[in-house]
């Protein structure tokens, strides 16, 4: 496999998902504390924090737990810290920490180390200098766990931090606050500095796990892996690094050149999957329709053994686009009259990533019954609570409703809340629950849009989701148990799910966690599984096994649909890395499909809905896996 790695400058493992990652760094961290306890040292670590590592301590947390894994021999560092940042905070690297391991294990607290953001500016000088004193103390980190930002930082190494800097005060790059602004409720609200370790600190660690998982990260881990070392990316200096590895999911791994186009790279095994993705690459490179490539064509693109398998271009450019065409289901080929269940993991999911194939599914006399599996209560804002207990006052009068004292005082503490609540806080129950009835009513009318009634909604309330925080609590056998009991109710013959994992939070992987674990224990008929796309990423051409034309009037009835959406317009709270509204997304991904479709010689259609169809079980747990085979590294 040397050949689809030689332009990979640091060794990369690609596992099949999140938790296959978890496991074999928490695999290699536990190893570490047993292997110094016996040696009767310490085993020094530095950890990191965001969604990216969580898996890795609650693996650790349950081996504490189950197999008495000993913590007390452990010392931490941890990269960084918000500046100012008082360590309460519920945004706090502090507390993050204290949630998500400390609390669960046995290390002692003198012996963890994070640093401090809010002392004032003099005094934080002389703190990085005593951080910095404290790991050369302990003897250096022995494994350090990394995540990357999407400008391409380690820790909050920004943009143009250099080679030898240390642990120090920085300011934010625009890109790093803009990605934590789903955190902090808004950009305007993300401190705009930070205390970080520096590049060569992070360096002189002995070992070095750099983790990253989602389509988002896709184009900086290969920019890190493949690119030249510089400034403006600080992973990158990895690369310089004699024992660093990068861990991936599939999602994460997808721009690598081994992945996307390893036949660059020297010989590949063609397959059946494979063949369609390099004939699109190859149309796309040359700017010609499938139909018109020639054999010279091939030979020049590095795709000599691809045609000779055919003989000539001809056979195998009819064979892919007829594979292509054949992919293009409008109203009559969709099916009809079936038990369909729609898994959307947010009460708008649905409408926005396959609105226009749910209004053909319900005119073709299909029986639908939308899940939705998260309340999506904190994505609401205050003021659209307010907006609703004023109607209900001023409607009070028309609708003839006596004064209520009980109700007059639950209004007032709700204001009162709202009033002094600042962004992120924790709400109250009773706010919770009006922000949940809000996203209730408004998927209920979007169900209205396109065809379908309340009956036709289950509000699921997943109870992994019901933190009232924006980091959730794992997947438990209550949440597929939910899932089951849905599909019990519903017995359905299609089901479909949310196939997406580049949501910044990760609701959607563990929404299609419980969906998957809930089929494998459904005990009916196997439903057909169908993986929708498109909040944050759309199927490329060559993984869809479905294409649903929409023409323009489709489109625009979709549209409208999420505009029923009204908490989740204008100013979404929770964006993820693209700051457009959900519907500027749809517009430019489901046209963008459709032109691409246009622009390789296929028919030319307004718009575009692309899905990945399972059966029985098939390919589910590696649907998103590449061909490069798992774990390769060098």
């Amino acid at each position: 496999m040397s050949g689809f790695t030689r332009l990979e400058r640091i060794p990369v493992r690609i596992l099949p998902d999140h938790e296959a990652i978890s496991h074999e760094v928490a695999e290699r961290i536990a190893t570490l504390i047993r292997t110094r306890a016996a040696e009767g040292r310490q085993a020094v670590l530095g950890l990191a924090t965001g969604s990216t590592p969580v898996g890795i301590y609650r693996e650790l947390i349950r081996r504490h737990r189950d197999e008495d894994l000993d913590f007390s021999n452990v010392v931490t560092f941890n990269l960084d810290e918000y500046f100012p940042m008082g360590p309460e905070s519920i945004h706090s690297y502090h507390r993050f920490m204290r949630e998500n391991l400390f609390d669960h294990v046995n290390v002692p607290p003198d012996q963890v180390h994070v640093p401090r953001g809010d002392l004032d500016r003099e005094a934080t000088e002389a703190h990085c200098e005593s951080y910095e004193a404290a790991i050369r103390e302990a003897g250096g980190i022995d494994f350090q766990i990394l995540g990357i930002g999407r400008s391409g930082h380690v820790g909050f190494n920004e943009p143009g931090s250099g080679r030898e800097s240390r642990t120090r005060l920085v300011y934010l790059d625009t890109v790093t606050r803009a990605d934590a602004a789903s955190d902090f409720f808004g950009e305007e609200n993300v401190p705009p500095e930070a205390v970080t370790m520096g590049v060569a600190t992070i360096l002189e660690a002995r070992e070095i796990a750099l983790i990253a998982t989602g389509e988002h990260k896709s184009a900086v881990v290969k920019r890190a892996v493949e690119g030249e070392v510089h400034a403006d990316v600080a992973a990158t200096y990895l690369q310089e690094h004699p024992s660093a590895t990068v861990y991936l999911d599939p999602a994460a791994a997808a721009e690598l050149t081994r992945v996307r186009t390893p036949w660059i790279l020297g010989e590949v095994s063609w397959t059946p999957e494979r063949e369609p993705e390099a004939v699109l690459w190859l149309s796309q490179r040359t700017g010609k329709p499938i139909l018109q490539l020639s054999t010279k064509d091939y030979r020049d693109n590095h795709l000599s053994s691809l045609v000779a398998r055919h003989g000539s271009a001809g056979p195998l450019n009819g064979e892919v686009f007829n594979r292509l065409i054949s992919k293009i289901r409008g109203k009559s080929k969709l099916p009809s009259r079936e038990r369909i269940v729609v898994f959307s993991p947010h009460p708008d999911d649905d409408v926005i990533s396959m609105g226009g194939a749910l209004r053909k599914l319900v005119e073709n006399g299909n029986h639908i019954t939308v899940g939705y599996q998260t309340s999506g209560n904190i994505a609401v804002f205050g003021h659209e609570v307010r907006r609703y207990l004023d109607f209900v006052e001023r409607a009070r009068p028309l609708m003839e409703l006596a004064e209520h004292a009980a109700l007059s005082r639950r209004v007032e503490a709700v204001e009162a809340h709202l009033a002094g609540a600042h962004p992120g806080d924790v709400d109250a129950d009773d706010v919770l629950d009006l922000k949940r009835i809000i996203r209730e009513t408004e998927a209920v009318s979007a169900l209205e849009s396109v065809g379908l009634g309340s009956e036709n909604a289950r509000f699921l309330d997943l109870p992994f989701y019901q933190t009232g925080k924006v980091r959730k609590d794992p997947i438990t056998e209550r949440d597929v148990a939910r899932c089951l009991d849905f599909l019990d109710e519903t017995k359905p013959t299609i089901v479909f799910a949310a196939g997406d994992f580049s949501d910044p939070h990760g609701t959607h992987r563990m929404c299609l966690e419980a969906v998957t674990r809930a089929l494998d224990a459904y005990r009916g008929p196997a439903p057909q599984l169908w993986l929708y796309r498109g909040a944050w990423q759309e199927w490329p051409l060559a993984e869809a096994d479905v294409l649903v034309p929409m023409s323009a009037e489709e489109l625009r009835k979709k549209i409208l649909a999420i505009f029923k959406h009204q908490s989740q317009k204008d100013v979404a709270p929770f964006p993820g890395p693209d700051p457009r509204e959900f519907w500027q997304r749809v517009e430019e991904r489901n046209r963008g499909t459709a032109e691409l479709l246009r622009s390789v010689g296929l028919p030319a259609y307004y718009a575009m809905e692309a899905f990945v169809v399972l059966e029985d079980g098939e390919r589910l747990a590696t649907a998103l896996v590449p061909t490069a085979s798992l774990g390769e590294g060098f």
